[in-house]
């Protein structure tokens, strides 16, 4: 990324980025992309389901700064900023399940409060969102345009619905105020640091080969999804912050998976023995996920490099790392 390119006037020698949720899986590596393209950093996270391991290597560089906060509370930061990045939320299942109205309040008080902070340093916004708004699909793949299909009273709706909320929010600043606003939509992501048995199927399997244990899934596996490497999704990102597209934009690998299609590329890359086990389905549970990437490859000239495989290795090993195999 060209660290001039929407740069404010600023005396500072270089552009300068506020990341919330900087210690989770995504933004810790979206932080370290910054870095490396020449940008300084100010990670702000709650600690809810970050992990200091994930920006371990970025504490003692000059250009990253570190604060412990919780952005549904006041947002406040010292000197100019370029871009805000708002990546703050539980993103896994079993995080937003665990902590349901923790993560409305960081759709909505957060994304208010970084929309503010934004606005006030006159500073381009971009929103991380999700696929979770389109809900159980009924349209296939799911370009932009969908509105999607969302049970709002249903247990996942705290997540699908506080992201609906914050992309809304985002577009009343836009329109309200003239904020320079981006939006993303994430699809499936997995890599390395992506938290061991978190809940997200991909380290769930993962973890489980490696221990021996069964791996589960969920109804007959037929549901299908699209998993993007980091490192794709990272840079897909960081094309739109440069781009001028507002979006809402799809992020994602369009190469779609069955579960049991990914259960048997895992049994391969790690040579596990694990058998299979099915579990019910969970309410609300999403039979089709893929991401129609369209607006990407023709506004950004982006799409995904990493196959599925291959991805899986790299992470594969990234946790035998982790656990000194």
């Amino acid at each position: 990324m060209d660290p001039s390119l929407r740069r404010r006037s600023t005396d500072l020698p270089r552009p300068r980025a506020l990341v919330t949720g900087a210690a989770g899986f995504l933004a810790s590596h979206l932080s370290e992309r910054l870095i490396a393209d020449g940008w300084d950093v100010v990670g702000f996270d709650s600690m809810l389901t970050g992990r200091m391991e994930n920006i371990a290597g970025l504490l003692s560089r000059p250009e990253f700064t570190f604060e412990r906060h919780d952005v549904t509370n006041y947002l406040h930061v010292t000197g100019p900023l370029d871009a805000v990045l708002h990546f703050a939320s539980p993103a896994s299942p079993q995080d937003y399940l665990e902590h349901p109205i923790k993560t409305m309040k960081v759709g909505s008080l957060g994304t208010h409060n970084a929309l503010g902070l934004a606005l006030a340093k006159q500073a381009r916004f971009l929103l991380a969102s999700t696929s979770e708004v389109y809900g159980d699909p009924l349209v296939h793949p799911q370009p932009e345009s969908y509105w999607g299909n969302v049970n709002p009273i249903g247990p996942r709706g705290v997540y699908d619905e506080a992201k609906r909320f914050a992309e809304a929010l985002t577009l009343a600043y836009h329109r309200a105020h003239g904020l320079d606003v981006r939006i993303v939509r994430i699809f499936n992501t997995y890599g390395p640091r992506l938290r061991p048995a978190d809940g997200r199927v991909v380290s769930n399997f993962l973890v489980q080969a490696m221990e021996g244990k069964p791996l589960t899934i969920y109804g007959k596996g037929q549901q299908t999804r699209s998993f993007c490497y980091v490192d794709d999704l990272v840079r897909g990102i960081l094309g739109l912050l440069q781009s001028d597209h507002i979006g809402p934009m799809n992020i994602g690998n369009p190469n779609e998976f069955t579960i049991l299609e990914l259960a048997q590329a895992v049994l391969d890359v790690t040579g596990s023995s694990s058998e299979i086990a099915f579990e019910p389905l969970p309410v609300d549970d999403p039979t089709q996920r893929q991401p129609d990437i369209s607006l990407a490859r023709s506004v950004l000239g982006w799409e995904p490099e990493v196959q599925l495989r291959e991805g899986l290795t790299r992470t594969y090993e990234w946790y035998r790392k982790e656990r000194g195999q």
